[in-house]
């Protein structure tokens, strides 16, 4: 992968983390530390001009059984 590919996928992470107002998952924010599914159940969409779209997670139909949304306990 070239260099400056690799530079746009991190400033796409970078943005993408910035704009999640929550922690999930591997995703960890001590400003937000509770997951927030009413408002953060979406797709982060970043374009290389750095702004952002939101896309619903789409629950059904399905093709394949799904479970319900949930913290992560260790």
């Amino acid at each position: 992968m070239e260099l400056e590919n690799l530079y746009l996928v991190a400033v796409a992470t970078a943005v993408s983390a910035m704009e999640r107002k929550e922690s999930r998952g591997a995703h960890s924010r001590e400003d937000f530390p509770k997951r927030d599914d009413q408002n953060w159940l979406k797709h982060i969409l970043v374009y290389a001009d750095q702004t952002c779209k939101h896309r619903d997670v789409k629950l059904k139909p399905l093709t394949v059984d799904s479970f319900e949304p949930k913290a992560r306990t260790y």
